[in-house]
């Protein structure tokens, strides 16, 4: 089985001068028996190299190369050092548009550059209050994840809307019905469904951060705002190890 992966998601965070977390978070965590993966922005991928961490993309264009002003290729990614890269977050999907078939395009090439794919999925508050959150996990699952996924190239992470950086965390009881759904959708698709790394992400902190990683079918975290500060992401590794 993959080792549990503890992941940060920088988004329109961070300059060179902030690196220094990272610094301060490998002192802490330098011999970690759970991976750990940081995704800045695209400026610090280069710069991010060399602090023990797997370093990643948030996001990535489907196409190879071309006339895409101002997006970048998978394989750019990995040219930076990235070995991973984030796909379909909400906020892509949200504020640009992304629909299912665009987050599996982009997985897909991400694939082709030997990219780790972390796909994001995830119910709206009104689709969580209407009662179709496993209806709606289906149908992205089927839609988002292509085909070519392994266990290796894909890890997928579960991140209820209402819950990114609101202070809001689902019961752990709602956390485990959608992990557990997830782990049977996987299962009856791949052969290795039982190996892919299914992650929780949404209000995750130190102070929660235990009580998630003991449901089970989570195998770590994607973590928005607590990322940032090494103080309020050690926490949260050190919890998944401690899992």
């Amino acid at each position: 089985m993959p080792r549990k992966l503890a992941a940060g998601n920088w988004k329109m965070n961070g300059l060179r001068a902030d690196l220094s977390e990272l610094e301060t978070l490998a002192s802490a965590h330098s011999d970690a028996t759970v991976d750990i993966l940081i995704c800045p922005p695209a400026t610090l991928i280069g710069a991010a190299q060399g602090t023990l961490f797997d370093i990643g993309g948030q996001d990535c264009h489907a196409n190879a190369k071309g006339a895409h002003t101002g997006d970048l290729s998978a394989a750019m990614l990995a040219d930076a050092g990235a070995s991973y890269v984030l796909t379909g977050h909400s906020e892509r999907r949200t504020d640009h548009a992304e629909t299912d078939a665009i987050v599996a395009a982009k997985s897909q090439a991400a694939y082709g550059a030997e990219l780790t794919a972390v796909i994001c999925i995830g119910e709206t508050l009104a689709e969580r209050e209407g009662g179709t959150t496993l209806a709606v996990i289906d149908t992205q699952l089927a839609g988002s994840v292509p085909d070519a996924a392994t266990a290796r190239n894909t890890v997928i992470a579960y991140e209820p809307v209402w819950a990114i950086g609101t202070g809001k965390v689902p019961t752990a009881a709602q956390i485990a019905e959608v992990h557990a759904h997830i782990r049977a959708r996987l299962t009856d698709r791949f052969s290795d469904g039982a190996e892919f790394r299914i992650l929780y992400g949404g209000s995750v902190k130190g102070s929660n951060a235990a009580e998630i990683f003991a449901i089970p079918n989570v195998d770590g975290a994607l973590v928005g705002g607590a990322s940032l500060k090494a103080a309020d992401f050690s926490p949260i590794i050190s919890a998944l190890e401690a899992s």
